[in-house]
């Protein structure tokens, strides 16, 4: 009987250490393919949030793809910018430097959401873009929400892990 139950825990135990470091690989492919899904489910989720009709989906998503590539590539501006201010030696030119660029990106910011306002007041309604901005913010919450769902279970599956491990190790 005791040899019946450490083989069915050894299966379980196995089983459960497979699915883990499954998750732990994280290749390209798989990095691309969670940001696709990300992608389809913030197309999803914002058509239903707006009620967009086809006509209006079909005029709405190419500009929106559009400012959201722009967003991301002042965002990716400031980054760069940023990687070159060294931490460990502070150069006060520098940050000066990152602090302007960083409020001028803002300012960039600022006018690339006023510029894509008006084209889109053109496609949607002006409530419309009003709950376009919450519900970019709702869909975010949810992201984190479920990233931080999956940490947590797999803290959780390590930590089953860990106990059986040393379950094992008592018994032995």
């Amino acid at each position: 009987m005791k040899n019946i139950i450490r083989l069915f825990a050894l299966v379980i135990f196995s089983i459960s250490f497979c699915r883990a470091q499954d998750a732990d690989q994280q290749t390209p492919e798989t990095t691309t393919k969670a940001r696709e899904k990300i992608k389809s489910a913030r197309i999803g989720f914002i058509t239903q949030r707006l009620g967009l009709t086809p006509q209006q989906a079909e005029k709405f998503w190419p500009l929106y793809n559009e400012l959201m590539q722009k967003r991301l590539e002042l965002r990716n501006q400031f980054k760069e910018a940023e990687k070159n201010v060294n931490p460990n030696n502070p150069d006060t030119k520098q940050q000066e430097a990152l602090v302007d660029l960083g409020l001028k990106l803002k300012q960039d910011q600022i006018n690339l959401d006023k510029e894509y306002s008006d084209k889109l007041k053109g496609v949607i309604t002006a409530q419309q873009i009003l709950n376009l901005q919450q519900a970019e913010k709702d869909f975010r919450t949810t992201i984190i929400q479920m990233l931080n769902n999956r940490r947590l279970q797999q803290q959780r599956t390590e930590n089953f892990r860990e106990r059986n491990l040393r379950l094992k190790e008592r018994k032995n």
